[in-house]
Order: structure tokens, then sequence, then C-alpha cells
């Protein structure tokens, strides 16, 4: 087929792309700025602009839609500007221009309201109850894309947790340098267990999805790697990987829940020029158990998890040396 790309200049939409072009598929991407990838033909614009929108679709058969804001702070409006009004703006120009299989790549975070979660399915997505800015806008635009999934309009959304690998400076960069410079703590004793997904993972699981839209359309599916383990266990194996300390600091977790909200009422009126160093979403993610039942993903996508966790860290160790 021929595929529309969204969002391949970021770090899990270039691997998206190479594994949908690597699939046999023609790609075309549409970001910004250029993927970077091999073989696709870049096609470079802005989710808020509808024109650039219908002419990125012009065409293809498949969208897998990537594109999105991604962050724990910022402008509410740009949230919704990006994720709710580019995500509708998409799924009307790839209706129209007879688009047949549409991929909506989201986030667990989208059900995720600040308890635990433990062998859980996907939740219905809920902007409501979802943590933060990024979460909620994610979870109005993955309804937006399951209600228009239709005769002839295959929607799948799939939502990949915590991806990371070498060349990831979204998760696996921002807790090296914190690590780095002593300010990643451990919340409670840090045995919280959380599951998360590598990279090369989470780029077969779309080409999966993509594959199997029409016989699986109007679902969404939770991916990750099926090993869960203690968020301490992860933080040291990717810390030492990059060889930075593994954490040692242990803080409680009432009190970066409360340190976090105040940090969020401080950059609402005072933003810095980087991620806040704590959020009462980040505080929940590092202090709660977060990991998913995957039998349904796997067997309605027909896929596994190619690299297991700790490949995934030689893998990133190779990269830091």
């Amino acid at each position: 087929m021929k595929v529309l790309v969204t969002g391949a200049s970021g770090f899990l939409g270039r691997a998206v792309a190479a594994a949908v072009r690597d699939a046999g598929h023609e790609v075309r991407t549409f970001q910004r700025r250029a993927s970077g990838v091999d073989g696709v033909t870049d096609q470079r614009g802005s989710m808020a602009h509808a024109a650039a929108v219908r002419r990125a679709v012009d065409g293809v058969e498949a969208v897998v839609h990537l594109a999105a804001k991604v962050s724990l702070a910022g402008d509410p409006a740009d949230f919704t500007r990006v994720n709710v009004d580019g995500t509708r703006t998409l799924l009307e120009a790839a209706r129209e221009a007879g688009v047949r299989r549409f991929v909506h790549v989201s986030s667990p975070s989208v059900a995720h309201t600040g308890a635990s979660i433990a062998g859980d399915d996907a939740a219905p997505a809920s902007p409501t109850s979802a943590r933060g800015d990024y979460a909620r806008t994610k979870a109005a635009a993955e309804l937006l894309a399951l209600d228009a999934d239709g005769p002839g309009f295959a929607v799948v959304a799939v939502r990949p947790h915590l991806v990371w690998g070498p060349g990831d400076e979204q998760l696996v960069g921002r807790i090296v340098e914190r690590a780095r410079r002593g300010r990643l703590p451990l919340l409670d004793s840090g045995a919280a267990l959380i599951d998360t997904c590598y990279v090369d993972n989470a780029a077969s699981a779309m080409v999966a999805a993509l594959d199997r839209a029409e016989a699986v359309h109007g679902q969404a599916y939770v991916v990750t790697n099926g090993e869960p383990r203690p968020v301490a266990d992860l933080l040291a194996g990717i810390c030492t990987a990059s060889g930075v300390p593994a954490p040692r600091l242990h803080v409680p977790a009432g009190v970066a829940r409360a340190a976090g909200s105040l940090v969020e009422a401080v950059w609402r009126v005072r933003p810095g020029s980087d991620e806040p160093p704590m959020t009462r979403f980040l505080a929940e993610q590092l202090s709660t158990s977060h990991w998913f039942d995957q039998r349904r993903t796997r067997a309605d996508l027909r896929w596994t998890p190619a690299v297991a966790i700790d490949e995934g860290l030689r893998r990133l160790a190779a990269a830091a040396s």
C-alpha cells in the first residue's frame, strides 16, 4: 500500500516509518522537518494547516498518525490545536481522500486516573479523568478517531507504553540527564511495577495494526513488552547502560505529588525553558504500578515483541559506548 506516516521526525515516528517501509509499503511522511528516514518521501507541513494535510493524504491508502504535541507542560491551547484539532482535520481529509485504513497512535495515559494499573486491558479513553493536558487531549483525539471508524474506513487505536531505545531523548535522555546531575529520585521504595515498550517492538506493532486494521477496527490496544519490572530496576538498568549512576535518593510519593502540583502552578505563570523537574502526573507515574494484560493485543494483532528488555538494554549500552 501507499502509506502516510505523520510525525515521522520523532523518535517513534522514524522507527515506524522505517518499519512500514521495510514491510514493503510505499511511505510518505508528513511533519514540520525532514524525517531522516531513507527510502521514504518527506512532505513537510503542520497539522494545523488543513490544505497541507489534504495534500499529504492525497493518493494514499492508509495512514499511521503519530504527530502530536508531547510534553509535561505547556499552553493548553497548543495541545488542543495539535492533538485534537489536528487529528480531526486529518480524519476528515483521510475519509475524503478515500483512505481505507487509519492507525491512530495513542497513549495509555488516556485512561490513567492516577491509581495503579495492574494487569488491566485497554480501558476507555477519558478526556475528563486523564491527568494533564497531553493525556486529556490525546484521550479526546482517540475518541474522535474511533468515532470515525466505519464501513470502508477501518480505524484502530494503538497505545504504546513508555517507548524507549537508543537515540531516545524523550524518556532515556531525560532519565540520563537527571541521573547525571543527581536529580533522579526514587519515589517511596521504587517497587512499583512498570511495563515499557522497546522502540522496535512498538514500531512492529504499528505495522501489525496496519495489516490487521480491517479485521480489528474500532478497537484500542495497549502495546508493551509484557515484562513488568520495579521502577527502581528499570531506572537502574537504563542508567547503567548509559554510563551514569543509578538513583539512590528516596522521596515519599506524597511529597513528590505535592511538589509536582506546586511546580505545575508555577510553570503556568512562569514556564521554564525545559520540561518541569516534577509534575503530579510524573510523580504518579513513578510511584504507582502500570502494567497491562497483553493477551488480547497479541491475539488480535497477531503480534509479539521481538526484543526483550535485557536485549534492549544491551543495545542501549552498545549505542552509548
